[in-house]
């Protein structure tokens, strides 16, 4: 009964969390760092801040059995399980002749199998993809025809549009590596069109700035000039102007801003 169970548990399409979760209290976290700072601290009672234990370290340490579940697990190296089912680690896509499928289309051609002397065309995703459709269009009529027919003899017809429909699907996953180049180089385009015109706000408003305190300072030589030709000295008023415009330089930074 207990093994029906667990089967269940790990082939259900959300399966529930591991009993492991109910470790993860805030008394074992701290017991947790708290052996970290005691193995990271040297023989001179030197705590060492920068340094962190890795996986391996901690499971060398012989803690308890209720603290091991907040470990981190080891790395997989060649596959891992996901729902009960063994997924593969490498993200390169297995060719349809290993998983026993007929494939369609010819293999691409690396450049250490291209001979110089015989210059190979590159595999077209685009033709094989229609002459694949054509095929599921042809195919598909015929199957219409069957049915209506031999009914019984259905299944080849189904088996031939179902192996067309993997190729195609195939192909199209060989374009996934392309699309994720394209995606990236999309994302930083849009980030440095984003960046330049941040840029030009700012040399917009430098330029603002500069014609305003140009301004102030022609404004206030001419004051000055004004001041010194009369023999008139009017301290109070050419404070009062100078705070006028410094009010009116900063309300011009934030405005920038």
């Amino acid at each position: 009964m207990t093994n029906a169970n667990q089967q269940r548990a790990v082939t259900a399409a959300f399966a529930p969390p591991p009993p492991l979760w109910k470790q993860f209290t805030r008394g074992n976290l701290d017991r947790l760092e708290q052996i970290k700072t005691e193995a990271s601290t040297d023989k001179n009672s030197h705590h060492d801040r920068e340094k962190e234990l890795t996986p391996s370290e901690l499971r060398a340490l012989g803690l308890p059995p209720e603290l091991r579940f907040l470990m981190p697990p080891e790395t997989p190296t060649g596959q891992y399980p996901v729902f009960g089912e063994q997924q593969a680690l490498s993200t390169k896509l297995p060719p349809l002749k290993e998983q026993g499928i007929e494939q369609l289309y010819p293999d691409p051609v690396t450049v250490s199998e291209q001979d110089p002397s015989k210059p190979f065309p590159p595999l077209s995703h685009a033709y094989y993809l229609l002459k694949i459709s054509k095929s599921l269009l042809l195919n598909f009529l015929e199957f219409l025809d069957i049915l209506s027919v031999s009914p019984e003899q259905f299944e080849s017809k189904v088996d031939d549009m179902r192996n067309l429909f993997i190729n195609a699907h195939h192909l199209i996953n060989l374009y996934r590596p392309h699309q994720a180049r394209e995606s990236l180089i999309m994302m930083l385009e849009e980030q440095l069109a984003r960046s330049k015109e941040k840029i030009n706000q700012i040399g917009k408003v430098k330029a603002d700035i500069e014609i305003t305190l140009d301004q102030l300072e022609a404004e206030g030589n001419q004051i000055r000039s004004a001041a010194q030709a009369e023999g008139v000295c009017q301290p109070q008023e050419d404070v009062r102007r100078a705070i006028e415009h410094s009010r009116l330089a900063w309300y011009l930074l934030d405005q920038g801003n």
